[in-house]
């Protein structure tokens, strides 16, 4: 039996009934949802890493890339957690990993997708390359790209580099989704842990214009007068 079919065969051996029916709801895969159409077999997140990491040292880049090609979303998530536990160990294969990843971001199609690699393999990789791909990815119309370039920068936030974090947030400080609201406002309050003074610069700037979500995901950890000052406006 050739390694993807076992992947998929110990997934099903941790499929939950009760999960399944929960997933498609909390992913918001019903007509109309952000992911219309997205399958679920119901296995957990540790479940899924355990198996990843049981097969990353033996499973091909070509099997991974058709794990990723699936129709299920488990099995997408798992195929992205081969690709981490590969970029992390398999150091010669980064650059075919990130090639890999970068033909496939239509598969890389929800938020838990993008949140579980972007940062480590696309972060990670163009850390100190050239990152014009994350501000075409920023700039592009798909919204599963906009979330990968800004989740992307923070593996260079944790590095205490800010300022393509910060570009990349500006241009999508007037996204309509939600979902990218979320993450901006969650980049921008990593980068106030790290440095509070330049998180506050950036906000005084664009607090008055960027959407109440962003602002309180920004603003959550901030001291509550503080935090009530930007919430009423009197920055």
């Amino acid at each position: 039996m050739i390694l993807i079919d076992k992947i998929k065969n110990d997934l099903k051996e941790f499929s939950d009934q009760k999960k399944k029916g929960f997933l498609p709801r909390f992913f918001q895969a019903f007509p109309g949802g952000y992911a219309e159409g997205d399958q679920f077999i119901g296995v957990t997140v540790p479940n899924q890493r355990m198996i990843a990491k049981k097969y990353f040292q033996d499973i091909s880049l070509e099997e991974t890339a058709s794990l990723l090609r699936e129709p299920i979303h488990e099995y997408r998530l798992t195929a992205l957690f081969l690709l981490v536990y590969k970029f992390e160990k398999q150091k010669s294969e980064r650059e075919a990993i990130v090639k890999l990843y970068l033909s496939h971001t239509d598969y890389v199609n929800n938020w838990d997708l993008v949140d579980s690699s972007a940062e480590k393999i696309l972060g990670a990789y163009l850390f100190d390359q050239d990152k014009k791909i994350l501000y075409d990815f920023a700039a592009s119309k798909d919204l599963w790209q906009n979330r990968i370039a800004m989740i992307a920068s923070f593996y260079f936030i944790k590095k205490k580099k800010f300022a393509d974090a910060l570009k990349i947030a500006e241009i999508l400080i007037l996204h309509p989704h939600d979902l990218i609201h979320k993450a901006v406002g969650w980049m921008l309050r990593e980068i106030g842990k790290r440095d509070l003074e330049t998180e506050i610069e950036f906000l005084k700037k664009h607090y008055r214009t960027m959407p109440r979500t962003m602002l309180r995901y920004a603003i959550e950890k901030f001291e509550e007068p503080l935090r009530q000052d930007f919430l009423k406006g009197l920055i």
